[in-house]
């Protein structure tokens, strides 16, 4: 599986988490305020990823997915104070926390290998 394609199915899959922990907020432990800033951060690295894949240039794809970058980082905020707050129980915190930190090493390593092929 090459990194990019990797970003891709990785970054839909997050994506789908981010629904569901979204709706485990609302529902289970009816909070809104966090939860909805998950929501949009979590299901945005999906979105800005399939957006680097219609690029004009390559600096538009390492710009689009340097802001898909910024929102996974903003994710794992997110996520730390959910988990820190009790929200998110640590197993169920620390196992999404993992899948942001794969997402920011894949999008880390597409950024850097693409401006190092200029």
């Amino acid at each position: 599986m090459t990194t990019r394609y990797a970003a891709r199915e990785k970054s839909r899959a997050f994506a789908l988490r981010m629904i569901k922990v979204y709706q485990y907020l609302q529902e289970q432990k009816r909070e809104f305020i966090l939860s909805k800033q998950l929501l949009r951060s979590g299901t945005a690295i999906g979105a800005l990823v399939r957006e680097a894949e219609q690029a004009e240039s390559r600096a538009d794809f390492v710009h689009k997915l340097s802001i898909a970058l910024k929102e996974a980082n903003e994710t794992e905020y997110w996520l730390e104070l959910l988990t820190e707050s009790g929200y998110l129980e640590p197993s169920s915190g620390q196992s999404v926390m993992a899948d942001a930190k794969e997402l920011l090493k894949i999008l880390t390593a597409i950024i850097k290998t693409t401006k190092t092929r200029r």
